[in-house]
């Protein structure tokens, strides 16, 4: 016998057997083994309906799925037009604030340090007494250096008259020649010895005076480095001094670039440079180029530049990094421009999703230029015009339907809301137009649902229960009827 919970889902209860009923006032007056045999063949009879119906049913649900039109309207995402503006192209590069001038101080003579006159990173002029050192020897080497250069000048003096009267005295003819002759052999050694005696006067009043260290340039000088009472010489390092205004910034640039601004820094054009620091938005402080090195390096194909900044407010410090944009060398030219957060990267590739006539996405690789502000210059692989996706990258994929809503290119748009019906809400989609992962699973099955045109397996098991629970019912009343017919 069949067992009736082995059968296949039914989606509808099985139709009533076409052999006409009969009275249980016909059957009883028949033989009992009569009555079994008719019960037996109305149950197969029964059985037999219900799995007809059941393959029936699940060919139609079949044939259903497979007729139902998949979704032509694809996930939601944002498309903007691609622009096209008039622009003088720049580059940016990495670089160092440094100083126009700078000055390590050291002494000039050695001994121990007797004070000190300033105050750490203050800041100072040209000529301010910073530290000094312990003039008393230096002061008594002077004062010995001089007595000796009088008395040299005051044996030359007396060597010159006695010269003078030889020379009288020879006129006279009262004197042999070589007489004459060794006095003024003797005047021009004493005035030897008198200048002799005279410089070195002069270097030991030169060696008091760098007793006293003053700063060779104006700007900001730095801390100490040896305090009051150290013995210090030429070789120690006490402070230094940095120009703060002007400044220079210091960069690499290629060999592109070099080829972009050379000409026109050899003919003395003002080229515009900016400057932003690490805590700052954009390029705030603005300068000019005014040093291209003569030559480019041939291991790194970079090419030293600098540029002079106006530093009054002192924002910019030697040794901080900067963030520097060169612009200049040319004439504006009209390039094509996207938002930054429309741009994939597919391994070393970047891509674009243009949206097609046929509103599908189609892949379309890139060649990108510098960032101006929001927006990324695109070199090649766009055209003024296309529509691209802006927000909702991960919901598209080549060749699939998606459905567009028009935003502006240079704002930060959020993607339209989702289907209505849909039990998911819309993902968030952030500037760059990257999608949770939460939407990323959702389009997922909706992208399998609209193209393979597969039914709800909930829906499904569903339907086959409650068309195994209708063909159970059926036989089990059909078991009833024959047990009652045959106890009759």
């Amino acid at each position: 016998m069949i067992n009736p919970f082995q059968l296949d889902a039914p989606c509808a209860p099985a139709p009533a057997s076409p052999t006409p009923a009969r009275s249980l006032s016909a059957v009883s007056t028949r033989k009992p083994g009569h009555a079994a045999t008719l019960a037996r063949t109305g149950l197969l009879t029964l059985v037999a309906a219900a799995l007809l119906a059941s393959a029936g049913c699940d060919r139609s649900a079949a044939s259903a799925a497979a007729a139902a039109p998949p979704n032509a309207g694809g996930p939601p995402i944002s498309a903007a037009l691609v622009l096209q503006k008039s622009m003088t192209e720049t580059q940016e590069f990495s670089g160092r604030i440094e100083a126009v001038e700078r000055a390590e101080i050291r002494s000039r003579v050695s001994g121990f340090i007797a004070s000190i006159h300033f105050k750490p990173g203050a800041e100072v002029k040209k000529g301010d007494l910073l530290f000094v050192i312990d003039q008393r020897p230096y002061q008594a080497e002077t004062n010995r250096a001089k007595a000796v250069a009088a008395s040299a000048r005051a044996k030359a003096e007396l060597a010159r008259l006695e010269y003078n009267r030889a020379v009288k005295l020879l006129a006279e003819q009262a004197i042999a020649q070589r007489e004459a002759d060794e006095k003024l052999s003797a005047l021009h050694e004493l005035d030897a010895s008198a200048n002799a005696a005279q410089a070195a006067a002069d270097a030991a009043q030169l060696n008091l005076t760098y007793t006293r260290v003053t700063a060779p340039i104006s700007g900001r000088v730095s801390k100490a480095e040896v305090t009051q009472g150290n013995l210090v010489d030429g070789t120690v390092l006490l402070t230094a001094v940095v120009s703060s205004n002007p400044i220079y910034a210091s960069f690499d640039g290629d060999e592109d670039t070099y080829l972009r601004v050379a000409p026109d820094s050899r003919k003395g054009k003002s080229i515009p440079v900016q400057v932003g620091l690490a805590n700052e938005t954009g390029f705030p402080h603005e300068g000019k180029l005014d040093f291209v090195d003569n030559r480019v390096d041939p291991a790194t194909g970079s090419v030293r530049m600098r540029a002079t900044f106006n530093n009054s407010d002192e924002a910019l410090a030697p040794g901080l990094f900067a963030r520097v944009r060169l612009g200049g060398g040319g004439t504006p030219a009209k390039v094509t421009m996207i938002a930054e957060r429309a741009v994939g990267t597919d391994q070393n590739r970047k891509f674009v999703y243009v949206v097609g006539d046929d509103s599908k996405a189609q892949y379309r690789a890139v060649t990108l230029g510098p960032l101006v502000g929001e927006l990324r210059v695109v070199r090649d692989g766009l055209k003024p015009g296309e529509k691209i996706i802006v927000n909702g990258l991960q919901r598209a994929h080549p060749g699939a339907p998606i459905t567009a809503q028009l935003v502006p290119m240079e704002s930060d748009a959020a993607a339209p809301p989702a289907a209505s019906g849909a039990k998911e809400p819309a993902a968030k989609v952030d500037g760059k137009g990257d999608n949770t992962s939460d939407s990323r699973s959702d389009n997922k099955s909706d992208n399998k649902s609209d193209t393979k045109g597969d039914t709800n397996p909930d829906v499904k098991a569903q339907s086959k229960a409650g068309a195994m629970g209708t063909a159970r019912k059926a036989v089990a009343a059909a078991g009833n009827a024959a047990t009652t017919v045959a106890k009759n």
